[in-house]
């Protein structure tokens, strides 16, 4: 016979850790369920949870969760909710469920049975849009149901946490990192570490070091789409995204005036000598919509064909133009915000754009290199 305790517990099931996303019972953070003596027909239960850290940010969401699953059983007159912590022995249990062994921490993305699609979103020069550019996809394609995170890999420049708005840092479970979840999106950047106001002032080891800590160190769980956020250029972190991320293809941002469109063909073209591939190019501020309809190209025009064709010659593979993104006040101030356009004003002309680019991306198939093919050479 099925008692109250073990509905409660098939109950908790359902509750899932709102920065791991997977239920509190398979992470062993139910430490106990008691049942006091019924009265009229229903009883008080109290539910023990360990959290995986002290003062965990979102303790609040977790009782109100396990809360609202038990008080939802029939014969449940209230609950309450008993929080602990959880042991260090429980923490490194837990680190190593999670990472699958007890091991160094790899980059789960440059596995070979890896099937994240990585894509780095890169410029030739600042000021084109491309963390906004960013921002807005990753948004999209969790709205579409992906599983999505971001790497801010703009180090000395990086705005992702407030186009996000993302305001804590990552929980600390000792060696591993539970990045923050906004609007569906798992999220790190290095201004989550550092002062406001703060400059980071690295050379080139000490960025390196950076992003391989962000891919290895933080918690990820099972991504469908990792988008890293690179700086303008060709330098260092565009070098090292290669090395670690040998999978990683390439999307390019532009904007239509031809200076750009040059310095951005350039960036691209890294390309050709990191083995990556080139998955399309986007234009942004591509032109402003006037009140009679008409379009004002405030940057020229063509800038983004320019670069999709320069890149298909230089890597002879075609290289669409993903989208032309107009220039939008809803797009700018949605950033600003902390809500990108595409979930607080989906109907924008930008916010349109965007989306679609967004599912040409969730539909392209994942590059073959580093991937493992499961094939063995023929014998003659």
């Amino acid at each position: 016979m099925t008692t109250l305790a073990d509905r409660v517990r098939e109950a908790l099931a359902t509750v899932v850790d709102p920065e791991i996303r997977r239920p509190i019972t398979e992470l062993d953070m139910v430490r106990s369920v008691d049942v006091s003596a019924e009265t009229d027909g229903a009883a008080r239960v109290r539910v023990g949870v360990d959290l995986t850290v002290a003062g965990c940010p979102l303790q609040s969401t977790i009782v109100r969760d396990v809360t609202a699953a038990v008080e939802a059983l029939d014969g449940v007159a209230g609950v309450d909710v008993d929080l602990g912590v959880m042991t260090a022995d429980q923490r490194a249990a837990l680190r190593s469920r999670l990472r699958g062994g007890d091991g160094d921490p790899v980059i789960p993305f440059s596995q070979p049975g890896s099937l994240t699609k990585v894509y780095a979103i890169a410029s030739g020069k600042g000021g084109v849009g491309k963390s906004s550019v960013t921002a807005n996809l990753a948004v999209a394609l969790a709205a579409e149901g992906l599983n999505v995170g971001v790497v801010d890999a703009d180090i000395y420049g990086f705005s992702i946490p407030r186009m996000l708005g993302v305001d804590r840092p990552p929980t600390r479970v000792d060696s591993m990192l539970l990045p923050p979840i906004a609007h569906g999106v798992k999220v790190v950047s290095i201004g989550m570490f550092v002062p406001a106001g703060q400059p980071v002032v690295w050379r080139g080891p000490m960025l390196h070091r950076a992003l391989e800590q962000f891919l290895a160190d933080v918690f990820w769980g099972d991504l469908d789409v990792l988008l890293l956020d690179l700086p303008p250029g060709t330098g260092d972190i565009a070098i090292s995204v290669a090395q670690l991320l040998p999978g990683s293809q390439i999307v390019v941002v532009t904007t239509p005036q031809a200076a750009a469109a040059e310095v951005a063909a350039r960036a691209g073209s890294i390309a050709v000598q990191t083995h990556q591939g080139v998955v399309g190019v986007v234009e942004n501020m591509s032109w402003l919509e006037q009140p009679d309809g008409t379009r004002l190209e405030v940057f020229g025009s063509g800038g983004g064909e320019r670069v999709a064709r320069s890149l298909g010659e230089a890597l002879g593979t075609d290289v669409p133009l993903l989208g032309q993104v107009p220039l939008d006040v809803a797009v700018r101030e949605a950033g600003d915000d902390g809500t990108p356009a595409v979930l607080a004003a989906p109907d924008s002309p930008g916010a349109r754009v965007l989306r679609d680019v967004a599912r040409s991306l969730a539909a392209h198939k994942r590059g073959l290199a580093g991937r493992r093919l499961d094939v063995s050479p023929a014998r003659p």
